[in-house]
């Protein structure tokens, strides 16, 4: 049996991970987003306990991916690619055209492997370089 299971959480379920992982030294308001009631939150579980976290949301024809965090300790072990190509592939299936997010630039060859391709120039959010980063799908 698949240690893996994928599904659809609520916005609370995401807070703890995204707060650890992105943000630690901030307080754990800082990761919430205004848009977070609104969106589609998918958890990856790994022997029933949730590892990894990506949040969706719509904007037309375009769906917008944020706060995607996976658990130190489970990092580089495929997880983290399963949630997003899940996450790809859910954008798919439900008729969205491309899909794109606020990377980081230390995960911009991460994102690569994906198709995922930069459309910005850098910009900085709390000394962090980010670039926006876009998929058509």
């Amino acid at each position: 049996m698949d240690p893996i299971e994928i599904q659809k959480v609520n916005a609370d379920d995401v807070m703890d991970i995204r707060h650890s992982v992105l943000w630690p030294d901030k307080p754990r308001e800082f990761v919430k987003v205004p848009e977070d009631e609104n969106g589609i939150h998918l958890g990856l579980y790994f022997d029933s306990i949730l590892v990894s976290v990506i949040s969706l949301f719509a904007d037309g024809r375009n769906i917008r991916f944020r706060k995607f965090a996976t658990l130190p300790e489970k990092q580089g072990k495929g997880l983290g690619s399963r949630l997003l190509l899940h996450a790809i592939a859910h954008a798919q299936a439900e008729g969205y055209t491309r899909m794109w997010c606020d990377a980081r630039t230390d995960a911009l060859g991460f994102y690569e492997r994906f198709g995922f391709k930069k459309f910005s120039e850098p910009f900085f959010k709390e000394q962090i370089e980010y670039y926006k980063i876009e998929r058509m799908l």
